[in-house]
């Protein structure tokens, strides 16, 4: 372009919290940039202007000029790389990174990259609990939500760490050049966030960037997504719920008691474990992988498993009414994970599953949840955006019924459980048609299952 390299800054896209974390990154290494936003007043936005008062935004719509006089564009993982003026700046060679590549590539301690459709969260945050016990010192960060979420470029200002672990979304690993992380998982892969990627292959894709520069691997043998798309030289660990082998966990039967396993040796008995559903199993299984991989000892792996009782939002149990118990798994977010909890769940109750979903259905195929409300669903109740849509997939023979809000949705599920019955909040949907985010969804949901006499 025409304007000279030294006069031209970095543009960070798309504000936030990962946008806020870049900007604090820059300013204090002293590199010249802006911030620009295609929304008026972007969350972060006050604190920006109270921290850093002097830099230069732009907000409300994206102008081409900008981004293609850009040293670089840093591009915040709510932003689409497919918008028109990232391409643009793209094809004219305009450099595109995003905050993981450019905290990996200054980070002096070992990374953990764990990214999946489902579970994700789960994996990490046991793996930090592991890593606690074992007397490591940890950062979690990257795709977090709630208390644990942290931009991964904040965590360089905390104090020297033996590892750090990250949760990574498909957003963030599209501009991920190279993670070079200690060891990376691909946990498994479902239809998510349809209606930003045109299949399931480009989704599978952005997942598969996990892999670049890594050291050690560990497979999901149960999903074949899993597997790095091409072969890489470099140690493997595998898990799946089958008999393992070596550099293997799994499930082995002894005296008509499940296991988990490493190789031949048994760790602990799937009845001590304080989280159910065979999702879960094969969420454990993966941390166990991930710690042993890096090291660490089995008798912190032990006591973190046993004693982990899973996360908020996450079939978390609310309060059980005349013999109905209430669950919430608000973070059940795509088909994938709702599929899970209402298998896990099923085979864990006397009676049937009412589940109340619907929501921003992302361009999903809702009909892959359909076997599973089958076998252990009884009645639906739907709310939100999707909710008519979602009924369509739906067989005629499981009753359904539409909710105005999560007041009515908990009242109407109330009214036809009979003991034994379980009512599970599991959307399938993103929540933001209703509410501020999934969390706002489950305390909604918790606080209305509280008024139920």
């Amino acid at each position: 372009m025409t304007t000279e390299s030294n006069d031209r800054l970095i543009v960070i896209v798309g504000l936030g919290s990962t946008g806020l974390s870049c900007a604090k990154y820059f300013a204090s290494q002293g590199e010249a940039f802006k911030v620009v936003d295609d929304r008026e007043n972007p969350p972060g936005l006050e604190e920006l202007k109270k921290i850093l008062p002097d830099i230069e935004l732009e907000l409300g719509s994206f102008s081409e000029e900008t981004f293609l006089k850009a040293k670089q564009l840093v591009v915040s993982p709510g932003v689409s790389l497919k918008t028109e003026q990232i391409v643009a700046a793209r094809l004219a060679g305009v450099p595109i990174t995003g905050d993981i590549d450019i905290f990996s590539k200054v980070v002096d301690a070992p990374i953990i990259g764990v990214t999946g459709s489902n579970g994700k969260s789960t994996v990490v945050a046991l793996l930090a609990e592991i890593f606690r016990k074992a007397g490591k010192r940890y950062a979690l960060g990257g795709n977090l939500d709630g208390a644990n979420f942290k931009p991964a470029l904040d965590l360089l200002d905390e104090d020297k760490k033996d590892f750090y672990i990250l949760e990574l979304s498909s957003f963030q690993l599209e501009t991920t050049e190279s993670l070079n992380a200690e060891v990376a998982v691909l946990l498994n892969l479902s239809e998510d966030h349809m209606d930003r990627y045109s299949s399931l292959e480009e989704y599978h894709q952005a997942k598969q960037r996990i892999f670049k520069g890594c050291k050690q691997i560990v497979i999901n043998r149960d999903d074949s997504y899993s597997n790095p798309a091409s072969e890489l030289e470099v140690p493997k660990w595998d898990f799946g719920f089958s008999r393992p082998g070596i550099n293997g966990f799994g499930l082995l039967e002894d005296g008509g008691e499940q296991y988990l396993a490493y190789h031949f040796d048994k760790i602990v008995s799937v009845n001590e474990l304080k989280v159910f559903g065979q999702h879960n199993i094969s969420n454990v299984l993966a941390a166990i992988a991930l710690a042993m991989s890096v090291g660490i000892d089995i008798k912190p792996i032990k006591k973190a498993i046993t004693e982990f009782t899973g996360l908020p939002h996450r079939c978390q149990w609310v309060r059980n009414i005349s013999g109905v118990e209430f669950y919430n798994d608000s973070k059940g977010t795509n088909v994938g994970a709702t599929v899970a909890a209402v298998e896990g769940l099923g085979q864990r109750i006397s009676g049937h599953i009412i589940l109340i979903a619907g929501g921003v259905g992302k361009g999903a195929d809702f009909a892959t949840l359909v076997p599973a409300i089958n076998k252990w669903g009884k009645e639906l109740v739907l709310i939100g955006q999707d909710a008519v849509e979602m009924a369509a997939h739906f067989d005629s023979e499981i009753n359904t019924y539409f909710a105005n809000d999560m007041q009515d949705a908990v009242e109407v599920a109330l009214k036809h459980a009979r003991a034994g019955d379980a009512v599970l909040l599991s959307p399938a949907c993103a929540s933001f048609d209703m509410f501020d985010n999934f969390q706002h969804r489950g305390s909604s949901f918790v606080q209305s299952v509280e008024t139920l006499q």
